[in-house]
């Protein structure tokens, strides 16, 4: 009896395949668990902006901008902080454009996709806190599933183990990408040993800040962006001592890797900023064509009637947006009547609607005295809930 017949049978095997043919298309678990989570992601956040006030398909026009984004900005952070893999001794330049074959980094998708996002929030007219908060759980849950990929890949594990559940490790086969070497028998090698299952300690993480997100932003009302900074404290919190495990190579700064001081770095940041801004959360009623429909339900996606048939007014996309109180929001979704703009609406992050919007607005207000001072001409367009785009990102 040798010490490695005592070490307990592993209750989580690895995948000897991560990649099928599918004729001349290969078929990669890490690309489809990458689409998965997005589409969860997608899913979250439409019904998190419908409640807030935003049109319906937002979250389509959002994605178009924040996923392709958030690709590339994965892939440069990669690159930038392992270069010798492409610019060192024996690297390959254009190896750095092969995505397909591993290497995205989670901090470069998330800033990317941030901006990404913030492109298209401007475009819609709609306020880039809201879509940050709106944002906040879906993102959690898409990394959740994306490490189900590395699974697949036998990648991101941590150091050896005697767990019940440690890790079986497929040894990879350098020349067949997505495959385990084999012996003369035909069976998967096996490294030796059982690992710590690091990727699954993140996905478990994960899910676990997506609930904290959605109770904690459902008890405080959590608005300018403090839900997304609350999903990243939660996040950089788990990726600190989940990246200590991994024993995968990576560069280190003081004998720590880099990772580790990315993940301190940015949970101070967005706790700063959780910190300091204050403010209650905004909700949107749309102005032009779309102002006049019947308002979303309160409820969810799932109670709105697909089959009844769109009137072009209802297709119609708002001209832009009115920042306004949980309570006007409410009084807006019980009557469809927009209401009257107050001192308090001209707050930072309104949104400016179309030049023709603003001039019905000026017309309907010509049984008021007239005010040539500037002063009167900047309350008469405050009146129209008019502000640029851009105040609140």
């Amino acid at each position: 009896m040798t010490l490695a017949s005592l070490s307990p049978q592993a209750a989580l095997p690895s995948p000897s395949t991560a990649v099928w043919q599918l004729g001349p298309v290969p078929i990669r678990a890490y690309a489809l668990c990458i689409i998965a989570g997005i589409v969860l992601a997608c899913w979250v956040t439409e019904r998190r902006l419908r409640q807030r006030g935003v049109a319906p398909g937002a979250v389509l026009d959002i994605a178009v901008w924040a996923v392709p984004a958030g690709i590339i900005g994965a892939r440069i952070y990669h690159v930038v902080t392992s270069p010798e893999k492409y610019f060192g001794a024996g690297g390959d330049p254009m190896k750095a454009f092969a995505i397909w074959e591993g290497g995205l980094g989670i901090w470069g998708a998330v800033a990317g996709g941030a901006l990404g996002a913030w492109i298209a929030a401007r475009q819609l007219g709609i306020p880039f806190g809201v879509v940050a908060d709106a944002l906040a759980p879906g993102l959690p849950l898409a990394q959740a599933v994306g490490r189900i990929g590395n699974w697949f890949n036998n990648e991101l594990f941590g150091g050896r183990t005697t767990l019940p559940w440690g890790l079986e490790i497929h040894r990879m086969d350098p020349d067949n990408p997505g495959h385990a070497l084999r012996d003369d028998a035909g069976q998967p090698i096996l490294e030796p040993g059982l690992y710590q299952p690091t990727f699954l300690y993140e996905a478990l993480w994960n899910l676990g800040v997506v609930a904290l997100v959605l109770i904690l932003d459902r008890r405080l009302k959590l608005g300018r962006g403090r839900a997304f900074a609350l999903y990243v404290m939660g996040y950089t919190v788990g990726r600190f001592w989940i990246e200590l495990m991994r024993t995968d190579e990576a560069n280190q700064i003081l004998g720590v890797r880099l990772n580790v001081w990315t993940a301190a770095l940015v949970f101070l940041g967005a706790l700063i900023y959780f910190v300091r801004v204050r403010g209650p959360r905004d909700y949107l009623i749309p102005l032009g064509p779309a102002a006049t429909t019947t308002p979303p339900p309160t409820s969810d996606l799932s109670q709105v009637d697909l089959s009844e048939r769109e009137t072009p007014t209802q297709a119609a996309a708002p001209e832009g947006y009115r920042v306004v109180s949980e309570e006007q929001y409410a009084a807006w979704q019980d009557t469809g009547v927009v209401p009257p703009a107050t001192d308090d609406d001209s707050r930072p992050g309104d949104v400016e609607p179309s030049a023709d919007a603003a001039a019905a607005d000026l017309a309907s207000d010509d049984d008021e005295p007239v005010d040539d001072s500037s002063a009167a001409r900047t309350d008469r367009a405050d009146a129209t809930g008019a502000r640029p785009a851009d105040r609140d990102s």
